[in-house]
């Protein structure tokens, strides 16, 4: 019972000495488990990632040509309709329809073929569907109707695509990277800015093929 303090400055003076102590054995408990730690780690070959250390991962968005087919069957019914109510179109035969990978076009004359042709692009652009989509035929004689064939257009081609991965290595953020991906294009960066400036790029650019975006990750 002699060791208990006696007086209000002896039991603030050894309430002051338990919490040092106290606070030191804490620290040391810490210190100690972050020693563990980093020895653990220096004889593991795990990654940053692994360990749960935020690592920056690429972005990337996809180049295709792929043709709406919703947007693609409204333009042709719609070009349909209009060249069958259409005066300038009355008795000439005149029709189209979408067939298969295809789009067949008759009319009983030349002319009347090549402005049946015209309505349907006027068609296929409203309802956004590019015009770089389709490859059309001269109008050609088969019995008494002429048939123009436009044929759909999808897809990238390995010789497009070189093109387009040219273009951005060249002309691009140096942080992009391509990829060749069947009919497709991945377009890689750490950086999301520089994946917007090469869409951007790619959209300026003078193309004979139908471009779009997918895929923006």
């Amino acid at each position: 019972m002699n060791n208990l303090p006696t007086d209000e400055v002896q039991v603030n003076e050894k309430c002051r000495e338990v919490h040092y102590r106290a606070t030191g054995l804490l620290i040391s408990t810490v210190m100690n488990q972050v020693k563990r730690t980093h020895l653990e780690w220096k004889d593991t070959d795990l990654t940053l990632e692994e360990r749960g250390s935020p690592v920056a991962s690429d972005s990337s968005f996809d180049v295709v040509s792929k043709i709406d087919r919703m947007e693609l069957d409204n333009a042709v019914n719609q070009a349909s309709r209009e060249i069958d109510t259409r005066f300038d179109f009355k008795n000439t035969g005149s029709k189209l329809e979408l067939e298969g990978e295809k789009i067949l076009i008759e009319a009983s004359t030349e002319e009347r073929a090549k402005a049946a042709l015209d309505v349907l692009k006027d068609k296929l652009v409203k309802r956004g569907v590019s015009l770089k989509h389709i490859d059309p035929s001269e109008p050609s004689l088969s019995g008494k109707v002429y048939k123009i064939n436009c044929l759909l257009k999808e897809g990238i081609t390995t010789e497009n695509a070189k093109k387009v991965a040219k273009f951005l290595r060249d002309e691009g953020p140096k942080s992009i990277k391509t990829q060749i991906q069947g009919d497709e294009l991945r377009v890689t960066s750490k950086s999301r800015d520089d994946l917007q400036t090469a869409i951007a790029m790619i959209k300026e650019a003078k193309w004979d093929f139908a471009v779009q975006f997918t895929n923006y990750r």
